[in-house]
């Protein structure tokens, strides 16, 4: 096999497992769970439904946390249809899907789109997830599909400005549920 082919399988099997243990559906509106905001301040424009928020803000649904610099609230008559967040760096944080660690994404901007299902980091785009690492100039997570798509960004001097991925090997107590499940054990 051509080490390329084998890039290219090792890399769509780690983008694969992020997105199949990435970030759950985000922030759920057809939750009993009210999203709560605080802020230093805050300006309400109820004719264009914009609402927004400057200073130390924080969102709260659940254990969904969103905290930035300013935020913009949208809503149409339907509810809460976007959100806007900007900060050095704005932050999300939720517990994965399993219950077990949590997702934990910066970036300079973060959007949040209820009729798009979809997450988007811009700039300086990080996520860590149980020691994993994903990184990129912009980082699209599609919360219906769970599909993840990064894309590279200029050299900026500070990095590639490529995507980059570290995946953690398997846990040591995994190998040894294994091996204890299956009889075999491993020669260190």
């Amino acid at each position: 096999m051509k080490p390329e082919t084998k890039r290219y399988r090792s890399l769509m099997a780690a983008l694969l497992a992020f997105a199949i243990t990435g970030p759950a559906a985000a922030f759920d509106l057809d939750s009993d769970t009210p999203i709560k905001v605080s802020a230093d301040n805050a300006r309400l424009d109820d004719g264009q439904g914009i609402a927004t928020y400057t200073g130390a803000v924080e969102l709260e649904q659940g254990n969904t946390r969103l905290s930035a610099d300013r935020v913009v609230l949208y809503r149409t008559e339907e509810g809460l249809s976007r959100i806007e967040a900007s900060g050095t760096p704005a932050r999300y944080r939720q517990p994965t899907r399993e219950g077990e660690g949590e997702t934990d994404a910066r970036a300079l901007n973060i959007t949040w789109s209820a009729t798009e299902s979809r997450l988007t980091f811009e700039r300086e785009a990080v996520i860590e997830q149980n020691g994993n690492l994903f990184r990129g100039d912009v980082i699209h997570y599609d919360t219906a599909g769970r599909v993840v798509t990064a894309e590279g960004g200029a050299d900026a001097g500070e990095g590639t400005g490529r995507v980059e991925m570290v995946i953690q090997p398997r846990s040591a107590d995994r190998r040894t549920d294994r091996q204890e499940t299956d009889g075999s054990s491993e020669s260190q």
